[in-house]
């Protein structure tokens, strides 16, 4: 996968921070002079080249993964997960506010913002970690022959960022830093029935009343959901593939005028059914054995075919 930006021809670069206040999570411009952009455009090219060695064809996230600390994911631009981090990468005229370090305990991330000679767009985010910790330590300094305390605030900027974000992706390098800047968890929760509805179209034959109701409180429910709608997992299935194997992995249903009626005890086993987690093997005759994979990803046939 490729970046859609030229790091070798950046021709402006912007910096800012994140913060709440009480109208919740905005954004706003820090004018920065030009050795802070240098260290911002570095930034994004050790981000880039870490993205670069971990995976040149990364996966796209998952909400219903657990993703290691440092993953190289990718989630397109148009996917309603990422709308928080789109909304910061095509905002225009972001307000310049010059004391909003005045209060470090409110930035909860910052993130520089890059055009390259095409007048393409990059935006790099980092959560707000080591930024706002050295406030929390005595700094000191040599002066005049003698080691002296900083008294003012002092900022220190990490090695690289947690995302990139070009014209068409959001390229993750710390899944962890993209879910809590992008406040993934509250997005999630609060799409289910958005996804309820895109499934529900596929599935007709399911009733998802409860299933609606029981993700809107579970995140774990919802991350399922924002999953299967994500990898289109819910099209074309078959009823009585499905009825089975629900029932062989103990998930347990009832049909009602047609549809088929989960509880709530049952509710994450299907869910789990439906985003490819539970399944069934036989490898001692007679002895079926059930499993609930922590993760999952498709084995893809080689070009051998075996």
């Amino acid at each position: 996968m490729k970046l859609q930006f030229d790091l070798t021809a950046v021709t402006l670069a912007e910096f800012g921070v994140g913060k709440d206040n009480d109208d919740g999570r905005v954004y706003v411009y820090v004018p920065a002079d030009a050795s802070v952009q240098q260290a911002l455009r570095e930034m994004a090219v050790e981000t880039w080249n870490a993205m670069s060695a971990n995976s040149k064809d990364p996966d796209q996230y998952d909400p219903s993964e657990k993703h290691g600390g440092i993953e190289h994911l990718y989630l397109p631009l148009t996917d309603a997960m990422g709308a928080g981090m789109k909304a910061l990468h095509e905002a225009v005229n972001l307000t310049p506010d010059t004391s909003v370090l005045a209060d470090p305990a409110a930035v909860y991330c910052y993130f520089a913002r890059f055009t390259d000679k095409k007048g393409n767009r990059l935006t790099a985010v980092r959560r707000a970690t080591q930024f706002k910790g050295v406030l929390a330590n005595h700094l000191i300094r040599w002066v005049n022959d003698a080691l002296k305390i900083i008294e003012d605030n002092v900022f220190k900027l990490d090695n690289d960022f947690d995302l990139l974000i070009d014209g068409s992706n959001i390229h993750i390098l710390r899944p962890s830093g993209f879910e809590f800047v992008g406040q993934m968890q509250s997005a999630i929760l609060e799409a289910v029935p958005i996804n309820i509805h895109v499934i529900q179209k596929d599935i007709g034959f399911v009733d998802f009343d409860a299933i609606g109701t029981y993700a809107a409180k579970h995140p774990r429910a919802a991350r399922y959901l924002a999953s299967i709608c994500a990898q289109k997992e819910y099209r074309n299935i078959d009823k009585r593939n499905l009825k089975k194997l629900c029932g062989s992995t103990g998930v347990e249903f009832k049909e009602h005028q047609g549809k088929l009626v989960f509880e709530k005890a049952h509710v994450m086993g299907f869910l789990e059914v439906l985003d490819r987690r539970r399944y069934e093997i036989e490898l001692v005759k007679d002895a079926p054995e059930r499993y609930r994979a922590a993760s999952r990803q498709r084995i893809r046939k080689s070009a051998g075919g075996s």
